[in-house]
């Protein structure tokens, strides 16, 4: 009877112990939801490792290089892998910092080396050739296409253009009230375009759509919420079926094109970073390669001493 009583109340410690770490997650922190599903899952994972054989508070650097082995066997890619450690390092931080263990097991833990993949984007003739074939005269692919060209101005994550809220657009300055990853701000500025199309939509057509419904949101369905994230994939995927363009898009790859677009126009890195709303200028630089890359190519393509045989 004593040892199952000592079961529980471990079992409630170790509970009390990851939600505490959630919740400190969320409000110290102010990651978003899915990084904090993420790093609370990896902390998990590593419980039930460990389980039957001591408690989160007791472990040490060879039993999580040993639970680290095992999650390498699964075939994850780098960047997964690099997200377990960094879950646990932040997971044993607190509790340091917290005076809740002594020995951090995570001091001499190395993550792997991320491979960064370079993101794909649409060219600029690509650009042009899809928002020619959106049927402007239905109020539903006139929505969408105010949705794409936003994004595509603006640079803006799928999700926080499906959250935006008629108070978040000042369309007298072209500026975009933005709420980020961890609820961080920004002012975004949009371009002419994106507003002409925004604003016949708002002013002919979202009423239409909405019916008897009341929505906060600018882009709706027609049961009146907010367009859902996949929503929105799925109708880039049928636009881009219709222009011809095979390229494997995504909502994020008009953020990309964005990006690209305007680092081939020179623009300078760190505006894109605050553009983008990126916290570390080394997450822009990776569009850097994109246009360092088109560069080679057109260089290798056209210059007598390139080597291409020419």
């Amino acid at each position: 009877m004593k040892s199952q009583l000592e079961g529980d109340f471990v079992n409630n410690r170790k509970n009390d112990m990851v939600d505490d770490f959630q919740h400190y997650l969320e409000v110290e922190r102010g990651l978003s939801q899915n990084s904090i599903f993420s790093y609370v899952s990896d902390v998990k994972k590593l419980d039930r490792f460990i389980n039957g054989e001591k408690q989160l508070l007791k472990v040490t650097q060879n039993d999580v290089q040993a639970f680290l082995r095992e999650e390498t066997k699964k075939n994850l890619s780098s960047r997964t892998r690099a997200r377990v450690v960094a879950s646990l390092r932040q997971f044993f931080s607190y509790l340091e910092d917290r005076k809740i263990i002594s020995d951090n097991p995570m001091n001499d833990v190395e993550a792997p080396k991320v491979e960064k993949s370079l993101p794909d984007f649409l060219t600029v003739q690509e650009v042009q050739t899809l928002f020619k074939v959106f049927e402007e005269n239905n109020p539903l692919e006139l929505r969408d296409k105010a949705m794409f060209e936003l994004l595509y101005s603006s640079g803006l994550r799928i999700s926080e253009a499906v959250n935006l809220i008629a108070e978040d657009v000042d369309f007298t300055n072209l500026i975009l009230n933005i709420k980020g990853k961890g609820g961080r701000e920004r002012l975004v500025p949009f371009g002419e375009v994106a507003r002409v199309l925004l604003n016949r939509y708002i002013s002919e057509c979202r009423q239409n759509i909405l019916g008897d419904h009341y929505s906060d949101y600018v882009f709706i369905s027609r049961k009146g919420s907010a367009l859902s994230r996949k929503s929105a994939w799925r109708l880039l995927k049928k636009y881009m079926l219709r222009a011809g363009i095979r390229k494997n898009i995504t909502p994020h790859t008009l953020r990309h094109s964005f990006a690209t677009h305007l680092l081939q126009n020179n623009a300078d890195l760190r505006a894109v970073q605050e553009l983008l709303g990126h916290i570390d200028i080394s997450t822009t630089q990776i569009y850097t390669h994109l246009v360092v890359n088109e560069l080679h190519d057109t260089h290798r393509r056209h210059h007598p001493r390139s080597g291409n045989g020419a």
